[in-house]
């Protein structure tokens, strides 16, 4: 398959005449995808929650890598199979139950293509209205809005091939300009910032609020992009290139973000409202318009995974389109979401915040379930029988499904929300006291979620097997009778 034609696989297993490429290739497109100046943003945020400097750089590290090799597991899935990742679900879901995380997951990933082209449009408006003051702010933001959202568009319809070349220059832009901007802000780096009031609820929040902003919100797509991989790749070397891809690069932009609060510690407050235009203050005029380029190619490289993925998902619920369709649906449904961002919603981080807290929790129980049944139910690690994931197989796994439900609803119980219109609706399993607490702070809902449903699908699935004397090694072949 040529970089400029159109990719012919859905969800098929991929040909191996069609499979090329070593583990570190994995590295480009996770980098390009999350070497967004958004990332020193994220440093910024984390801050923001009453850690000081030190540990607000430790807490990003560790939810960073964690959350990224939660990727990285689950990219060892499409490798061996050649598949991609909510089509593998068929096997811990069953063929129809699948159709639950399957949808969960098109919701985050459509969610995320909205957010991040919305960003794209607001940095790129932002800082042409500072070299064309003159030029009305809604016009600016249209055709910054309409550039981005057809670039997503047209680079997603292509497909794999032409992500993974897209993904690979983009990434050596970023390093460039990013580097340039990193020297021009030096000046304002400090070792000070907000004093660290924090406990070790804080401490917890910090860690989860970074998975939730980066790997948990990647997770349920990790094999789209290795299943073009040949099955002999190294388990071991694709998991860790697409960790190292995915935490690496925005890790050092977290560290300077914290470091860029500690000389300015009125930039944590400046930033809620529009992250990247309050990190541009400081910027010559000369360095606005690559400053641009690197904010909005950023977050388009992004979304770019996201609406790939997001036509996979849809090809997986069994809507019968071809995928390059799916993108083009899912590109209107990226614009009009894109639209109430940026001229309707007036609390855009209040929304985030809790669409990144609600995402969590679920993918959170979902990848929990999915690493479980691929390195300790399944014969080989990630060794699929084809027949699981054709129509005919099993239609309900229902060890997956009532994992996942119970594991969702406990963790979205024990998670809280600063948006006034979400906030109804979680914690409900917290008293005031606790809600507003330490406990309420860390979210800790998320990670009780990744736990339980792993522990839950695990003795479950135990329990029904050795009621029929399947042993787990023997769960492939017996699930594909």
């Amino acid at each position: 398959m040529g970089t400029m034609e159109v990719e012919r696989n859905g969800i098929n297993a991929v040909p191996e005449g069609e499979r090329h490429g070593r583990p570190r290739d994995l590295f480009w497109p996770w980098a390009g995808s999350n070497l967004s100046l958004f990332g020193v943003a994220f440093g910024v945020y984390i801050v923001g929650l009453g850690l000081g400097v030190l540990p607000a750089i430790i807490t990003g590290a560790a939810g960073y890598v964690l959350s990224f090799l939660l990727v990285g597991l689950v990219a060892v899935g499409g490798a061996r199979s050649g598949v991609p990742t909510m089509t593998l679900g068929r096997a811990p879901f069953g063929y129809q139950g699948n159709k639950l995380p399957t949808l969960l997951s098109y919701i985050s990933n459509v969610g995320w293509e909205i957010v991040l082209v919305t960003l794209a449009a607001q940095s790129g408006a932002e800082i042409l209205r500072r070299l064309a003051p003159g030029v009305p702010a809604t016009v600016t933001t249209a055709v910054c809005f309409a550039v981005a959202a057809a670039v997503v568009i047209a680079v997603g319809v292509y497909g794999h091939a032409m992500i993974m070349v897209v993904q690979r220059y983009l990434t050596y832009v970023f390093v460039v300009l990013t580097v340039v901007y990193m020297i021009l802000m030096v000046p304002r780096l400090g070792g000070g910032g907000p004093a660290a009031t924090a406990g070790p609820g804080e401490w917890a929040g910090g860690v989860i609020f970074a998975m939730t902003l980066l790997g948990l919100g990647w997770v349920n797509c990790g094999a789209d992009y290795s299943r073009y991989l040949p099955a002999r790749s190294a388990p071991r070397s694709v998991a860790l290139w697409t960790m190292a891809g995915g935490a690496l690069p925005p890790l050092v932009l977290l560290v300077f973000g914290v470091l860029l609060v500690g000389g300015d510690p009125q930039l944590a407050e400046a930033a809620g409202a529009n992250p990247v235009a309050a990190l541009a203050q400081a910027l010559p005029t000369w360095f606005l318009l690559p400053y641009l380029l690197t904010a909005i190619g950023g977050f388009l490289a992004g979304a770019i995974m996201d609406i790939y993925s997001s036509g996979l998902s849809m090809l997986a619920l069994g809507v019968p389109v071809r995928r390059h369709y799916a993108v083009l649906i899912d590109g209107l449904l990226m614009v009009l979401g894109g639209y109430y961002l940026l001229f309707v919603s007036t609390s855009f981080l209040a929304t985030f915040q809790a669409f990144l807290a609600i995402v969590g929790v679920v993918m959170a129980a979902w990848a929990a379930i999915f690493l479980v049944d691929m390195w300790r139910l399944r014969a080989g690690g990630g060794a699929y029988d084809e027949r699981l994931l054709r129509a005919g197989a099993p239609a309900l796994n229902w060890a997956g499904l009532v994992s996942l439900v119970v594991a969702s609803v406990v963790g979205l119980g024990l998670i809280t929300s600063a948006d006034a219109n979400i906030a109804g609706v979680v914690g409900f399993l917290m008293s005031d006291e606790l809600r507003t607490g330490t406990f309420g702070t860390a979210n800790i809902g998320v990670v009780i979620a990744l736990v339980l449903a792993g522990l839950l699908y695990f003795l479950i699935t135990l329990v029904s097997r050795a009621r029929t004397g399947v042993r787990a090694g023997d769960a492939k072949a017996t699930l594909s009778d």
